[in-house]
C-alpha cells in the first residue's frame, strides 16, 4: 500500500507525475470495448483522454485562497490534493503541507506541519495519505480482499444488507456504488490502524480520516521520511530482533481476526532502530475469506525472504502452521464447542 505513512527516502518533493506514469496500464484503463489499435495511436488517444480527465479533476473541490501550502503540487495534482486535505486544515489539524514523501498509483503521502487542533503527542510533523481520484485507481484485485468483509460507511460502521440503495448501487457498480466502495476501502485502513494502535501494534497512530485522506503520525524528520525496509541493510543481530517484532505484529493482527494481506519489506518502515507496519486497506479476516491462508503465507514468505538476506532465517511454512493453529484453528474449535454447548 502503497501507504505508506511516511514513505521511503529519495522521493521527489515537487509532486509532479509524468504522463507516462499516470497513463500506465495499471493506473489508467480505457473502458471502451477492446479493438486492435496501433500502439502509437492507442497511446495518443490515451494521453488525450488522460489530460482531459486530469484537467477536470484539478478543478474539483476548489479550496479558496486561505489554504496555501509551502509544497507546490503539480499542475494536475493541486485540485484533488487541496480538496482532500481541506477538512484537516479547517479542523486545524494541519497548518501546512511541506512536501510529498511518497507517490504511488493508489495513494501518495505528504509531510505536513501539525496544527494546534491535532492531538499529536508533541509531534511537529504528521503524515497525510491521500488517495488518488477514483477514476485513476485500478484496484483490479480488490475483490479478493473484499470477500467476506462488510462494506464500511464513512463513520466506520458496517453497511446493513437491508440497505437496498447501497447494495443496489454496489451491484450495478454505479458512480455512487464506486464512491461507497472507495470510502469502505479507505475506512478499512483507518479503523484497522486505530484498532491495532490501541492494541499495542507497531503502526502509525491515526488522527483523522476524511473523504479521501487519512492523517496519521509521521516517521522520519524534516529532511527525510523513514525508509522502507527494502532500502535498509541490517546486521544479523538487529535483523533477528526486528523479525521477531514483525512476527509479534502479525500474531497480534491474527489475535484481532486480521491478516495484512500485502505485507513485505516495501511497507514496513525503519526509523531509529524500530519498525512500523503500514498500508492496511486490504486487510482480510482469516475466518471469512477463502484466500486468507494463502495471503498469510505470502505475507510470511515475503517478510522471511527479506530477513534471510539480512542473516535472520525463519521457515515461513513452519510459521504459517504455528500461527494458523494458534489463532485460527483454535478459534474455530472454540467457536464450535461453544455452539455445541448451546444445542
Amino acid at each position: 500500500m502503497e501507504d505508506a505513512t511516511s514513505g521511503g527516502a529519495g522521493a521527489a518533493d515537487d509532486g509532479s507525475d509524468t504522463l507516462e506514469e499516470l497513463a500506465d496500464a495499471d493506473f489508467f484503463e480505457d473502458d471502451e470495448e477492446e479493438t486492435f489499435i496501433p500502439f502509437k495511436a492507442r497511446k495518443a488517444r490515451r494521453d488525450t483522454q488522460l489530460l482531459a480527465q486530469l484537467a477536470e479533476t484539478s478543478d474539483v473541490g476548489a479550496t479558496g485562497d486561505d489554504f496555501k501550502t509551502s509544497y507546490k503540487p503539480g499542475r494536475y495534482e493541486e485540485g484533488w490534493l487541496l480538496s482532500s486535505l481541506r477538512s484537516f486544515y479547517d479542523q486545524r489539524l494541519i497548518r501546512d503541507v511541506l512536501g510529498q514523501v511518497k507517490g504511488g498509483k493508489e495513494a501518495s503521502v505528504y509531510r505536513c506541519e501539525a496544527g494546534p487542533g491535532a492531538d499529536a503527542d508533541g509531534q511537529i510533523l504528521l503524515a497525510a495519505k491521500v488517495y488518488r481520484p477514483r477514476r485513476f485507481r485500478n484496484l483490479r484485485n480488490d475483490k479478493m480482499y473484499r470477500e467476506g468483509r462488510p462494506v464500511l460507511t464513512a463513520e466506520g460502521r458496517a453497511v446493513k444488507n437491508s440497505d437496498q440503495r447501497i447494495m443496489r448501487a454496489l451491484g450495478k457498480k454505479s458512480a455512487f456504488g464506486m464512491e461507497v466502495q472507495h470510502t469502505s476501502w479507505l475506512m478499512y485502513e483507518y479503523t484497522t490502524m486505530t484498532l491495532l494502535h490501541d492494541a499495542g501494534a507497531a503502526v502509525p497512530r491515526p488522527l483523522a480520516a476524511g473523504e479521501n485522506a487519512i492523517l496519521m503520525a509521521y516517521r522520519g524528520d524534516a529532511q527525510r521520511a523513514a525508509p522502507t525496509l527494502n532500502e535498509v541493510s541490517l546486521d544479523p543481530d538487529e535483523a533477528a530482533a526486528l523479525l521477531d517484532e514483525v512476527l509479534r505484529n502479525v500474531a497480534l493482527m491474527l489475535q484481532h481476526d486480521l491478516i495484512h494481506g500485502d505485507l513485505s519489506a516495501f511497507n514496513i518502515l525503519y526509523w531509529e532502530g524500530a519498525v512500523t507496519l503500514i498500508d492496511f486497506p486490504q486487510v482480510v479476516s482469516p475466518h471469512t475469506n477463502e484466500n486468507a491462508r494463502a495471503l498469510l503465507r505470502r505475507d510470511l514468505a515475503r517478510v522471511c525472504d527479506y530477513f534471510a538476506r539480512q542473516g535472520a532465517s525463519r521457515d515461513p511454512d513452519a510459521l504459517l502452521d504455528k500461527l494458523w493453529t494458534q489463532f485460527v484453528d483454535q478459534d474455530s474449535a472454540t467457536a464450535a464447542a461453544a455452539a455445541n454447548m448451546l444445542r
